[in-house]
């Protein structure tokens, strides 16, 4: 079986690994001239690493990142949750911080070491499906036929785009930010996420959420402009070691499956990061869709991923709403909310399986 993988990030990735662990060695290319040196998302969940370790990949990455036990959230700096995520599930049941850079660095050495090695600096241009095959036209004039294609070449993609696979959805007008901040050890803790909702403009809140992933290092998410400055804690900040702004756009793909030719992450699906779902979403993505090429079912592939990623969008659209509101009743609600997962143990459990589950 002949197989392309478009695309080199965790969900190409993981694609290639499960494709080699089961016997079939892919092709994987990539746009970059070299692998990314952005820690870009920084949370893997723990059903990531339980796919991930079906190679030995899972557990490479818990021991190389940090191990996110508690979730503390914070609405006019007043405390509205503070849990233990493991006190209800498997006690391995962490959420591993870890910057993306580092992920894809030990996905991409443990690929190599299965036979398949990342081709960096190879561009698709198009990609034509017909038959039983897909054929693949590169930025230097080269053509290859595959069985299979997978594309997994993010939110621009360009195989979505050659299919002419609508991307349905929209975009958010704030502009949000992202810091990664190097900090002294002993001023936070390493194993606790902290988010906050905090007084905002008169249409809305803002929201703020800091991450360890790494011994003092930490990546700030904010719906500001600055995340910096938006932090309500006095930090003393060692360097700022990376900073950016984007816009949130909330699309999916008409279709996941195109003839020989399988959509899977950011080119299938993309959403807010509220809840720290997307590269995760990614990976199971690039699981099935290794596992829909070797069982060439493609159509339940297509059916089972497109519901996932709704219920994903569907969900962080909500949250994104309800944590972003300033509505006195939803204000109301969320500190009675807050009370109930703190305090009872039955909506602590539906609270952790929603922060750790994907």
């Amino acid at each position: 079986m002949n197989v392309l993988i478009v695309g080199a990030g965790p969900t190409g990735l993981t694609a290639a690994l499960e494709l080699a662990r089961r016997g079939v060695i892919p092709e994987i290319v990539d746009a970059k001239d070299a692998p990314s040196t952005l820690s870009r998302a920084v949370g893997i969940l723990p059903k990531s690493i339980e796919t991930l370790n079906r190679t030995g990949v899972g557990d490479k990455l818990a021991e190389s990142g940090v191990q996110i036990t508690r979730v503390d959230l914070y609405r006019d700096c007043k405390r509205l949750v503070d849990v233990d995520i493991t006190n209800h599930t498997d006690p391995t049941d962490f959420i591993t911080g870890l910057p993306q850079d580092k992920t894809e660095t030990i996905m991409s050495e443990t690929l190599a070491s299965l036979g398949v090695d990342v081709q960096y600096g190879r561009q698709v241009v198009d990609v034509e499906t017909k038959g039983t095959s897909a054929t693949a036209t590169f930025a230097d004039g080269r053509t290859a036929t595959y069985d299979w294609v997978i594309g997994a070449d993010g939110v621009a993609s360009t195989t979505r785009e050659s299919l002419g696979i609508h991307y349905e959805g929209y975009e958010l007008a704030e502009t949000w930010s992202i810091a990664d901040l190097e900090l002294l050890p002993e001023d936070y803790d390493t194993h606790k996420i902290n988010a906050w909702m905090l007084d905002g403009d008169c249409d809305q809140r803002d929201v703020l959420v800091m991450l360890p992933m790494g011994r003092g290092r930490v990546r700030l998410v904010s719906s500001t402009p600055n995340s910096v400055s938006a932090l309500p804690l006095d930090l003393d900040i060692e360097a700022v070691r990376h900073t950016g702004n984007f816009r949130i756009s909330v699309r999916h793909a008409e279709s996941y499956v195109t003839g020989r030719v399988l959509l899977a992450g950011d080119a299938a699906h993309a959403h807010s990061p509220v809840g720290g779902r997307g590269m995760n979403l990614g990976i199971d993505d690039g699981q099935a869709a290794a596992s829909a090429v070797i069982e060439e079912d493609t159509e339940t592939y297509a059916q089972v991923r497109q519901a996932k990623a709704s219920h994903v969008i569907n969900g962080t659209e909500r949250a994104r709403k309800i944590i972003l509101s300033n509505n006195p009743i939803v204000g109301a609600g969320l500190k009675l909310a807050g009370w109930l997962i703190t305090n009872v143990t039955f909506f602590q459990r539906q609270f952790v399986e929603n922060v750790t589950q994907l």
